[in-house]
């Protein structure tokens, strides 16, 4: 009988199991959903961007909490490791791509999980597909209850997720699991998650999706990211890459107020930007503004920029004052949406808090509190901003564990 449980067969779960096999250590790894590495299977839009390539200085820049608890992990077991694990052990091609993103050549996530299914489900590992109800402490160990029956184990790895996208099954099960035998668990908050904003003209740009813009966030008035890139506008605010980043940000620390301001036209200073616009004027001195700036606009943005500009969209341009002019320029530099609040933990790519670093050890993801109870992935109060991170983390914390054993 395996001495060794693993609860979840996720993304940590899965490589810990596979691990432990080529190991030689017997294990059983339980799964409650129909299929293993659900949450898995839809990650990078069903692509799965399963690490980042960048140094490892940039890499810890990108951790949103555990930055310092993760160092040890991450320097061990790193992109480097994670990529040869995958490429020369489970035969799966990747290629980086823009950001030092890491895919599979195929673009198929469920190639990646299938590859970790085909290595992790034989002996001497045992895949169970059942629900834990429960573990208690025993003691020569633990005690595992599920619908079907009771089984003892020496060791424990608690690799159930977050509680993102319920779905796949990440329910929540490991936080009742670890407050159960003692543990404290930082309070749960969505990460990486869509934007509300009360702004009406988001629902009337819906679907509008931006490459290539200027992004910045307002935190009670100071600038706290800016990037370039792309974003999505959606019936309740923004999402997309700029937007999920955001949100990890507000995620983190206390705010009453919060703004996103979109430079339309980034690779134009507002000198050349005005240029630009009296040369579309002098072009069509007859038209309609509104007409006159669908050169430089997506049709349905037109209509929500000329109302923040204050300018009347059915003017011809040959009436538009300097003043106007003016403040047309400043909102296609600087266009503001008002942020209400995130959108729910059940929506999240990530689930910000959890199990309490301080009571595990950074070094083997063992509890300080109940030797022989360990965790890996996102059940722990680690969480990163999109690029791959969040999976590169859920790998090295998983062979933190088995590197243990």
């Amino acid at each position: 009988m395996a001495d060794t449980a693993i609860v979840g067969a996720g993304a940590s779960g899965m490589l810990a199991a596979a691990l432990l096999r080529r190991a030689g250590v017997a294990c059983d790894l339980y799964e409650k959903m129909d299929r293993c590495g659900l949450k898995l299977g839809i990650t990078g839009k069903g692509r799965c961007n399963l690490t980042n390539a960048c140094d490892s200085e940039t890499f810890f820049a990108q951790i949103q909490s555990g930055g310092r608890f993760l160092r040890s992990a991450l320097t061990r077991y790193d992109s480097a490791w994670v990529r040869a694990f995958f490429e020369e052990r489970l035969g799966v091609a990747l290629k980086v791509e823009r950001g030092e993103r890491v895919f599979p050549v195929s673009d198929r996530a469920l190639d990646v999980v299938g590859a970790l299914l085909r290595d992790c489900d034989r002996e001497p590992c045992r895949l169970r597909r059942e629900a834990v109800e429960a573990i208690e402490r025993t003691d020569g160990g633990f005690l595992l209850r599920t619908a079907q029956g009771e089984r003892r184990y020496r060791r424990v790895l608690v690799a159930t997720g977050g509680k993102s996208y319920p779905q796949t099954g990440s329910t929540g099960d490991g936080y009742r699991f670890a407050a159960a035998l003692g543990h404290t668990i930082v309070p749960l908050r969505a990460s990486l998650t869509g934007l509300c904003s009360p702004d009406g003209f988001c629902a009337e740009m819906s679907g509008l999706s931006l490459k290539n813009i200027g992004f910045t966030l307002l935190r009670d008035g100071k600038k706290v990211y800016e990037e370039l890139g792309e974003a999505l506008f959606t019936h309740f605010g923004l999402s997309g890459p700029l937007a999920l980043t955001a949100s990890a940000i507000l995620a983190h620390g206390e705010w009453a107020q919060a703004e996103v301001l979109l430079d339309w036209k980034p690779g134009l200073s507002p000198e050349k930007l005005d240029a630009r616009l009296l040369r579309e004027f002098a072009d069509g001195p007859n038209k309609a503004l509104a007409n006159a700036v669908r050169s430089l606009l997506p049709a349905s943005a037109v209509g929500p920029v000329l109302a923040a500009a204050g300018v009347d969209g059915g003017k011809a341009v040959h009436d538009v004052i300097r003043e106007e002019r003016r403040r047309l320029c400043e909102i296609l530099k600087r266009f503001p949406i008002s942020v209400s609040g995130l959108r729910p933990i059940e929506e999240a790519v990530v689930t910000a808090g959890g199990v309490s670093l301080k009571e595990v050890s950074p070094k083997t993801m063992e509890s300080k509190l109940c030797p022989g109870l360990y965790f890996a992935g996102e059940v722990l109060d680690v969480d990163a901003y999109t690029g791959g991170y969040n999976l590169q983390i859920a790998f090295c914390t998983a062979q933190s564990f088995a590197n243990n054993l």
